[in-house]
């Protein structure tokens, strides 16, 4: 049982969300505990597509420094935004929903997706990163296949 109070829970959402902001991966990383439980709702079976290998799941901090590095690394920069719409906090838990703004680098393709951040907070670290997004825009907006502008 972690002592964690809704007041503790919002602060390090928060400062999460500040850094993903600031877009500095390793101290973004800081806020990780060094193993956790992070996953995103993207079928299995897309897991390896070569467009979006940031899209898979993770366990360590060292792995949640490589996701954001891999997510910038595959956007074009400052070409990005992210609207959060509300933070719901029940004790360590905390659901943040928003949407993303983001530009596919190898195509172009500017897109938004809809997403619902489920964190769990435990001693001043995110011990559970679950992400469920519009995973269909960021597929269409990495599709290279397709020369239709979405």
């Amino acid at each position: 049982m972690s002592l964690n109070t809704p007041t503790t829970t919002r602060s390090v959402v928060q400062e999460l969300l500040r850094r993903i902001g600031e877009g500095d991966p390793d101290h973004i990383a800081e806020l990780y505990a060094e193993r956790g439980d992070w996953k995103l709702d993207w079928p299995e079976s897309e897991h390896g597509r070569t467009a979006t290998p940031w899209i898979r799941h993770r366990c360590t901090r060292n792995d949640a420094a490589a996701h954001y590095r891999e997510l910038a690394e595959h956007h074009v920069p400052g070409q990005a935004a992210t609207q959060v719409e509300r933070i719901l906090i029940d004790g360590n838990d905390a659901v943040v929903l928003g949407e993303i703004r983001q530009t596919a680098r190898s195509t172009g393709r500017a897109y938004r997706a809809r997403f619902a951040l489920h964190l769990t907070i435990e001693h001043g670290l995110v011990t559970r990163h679950h992400v469920y997004e519009d995973s269909l825009a960021v597929a269409q907006a990495f599709d290279t296949e397709s020369s239709e502008a979405r």
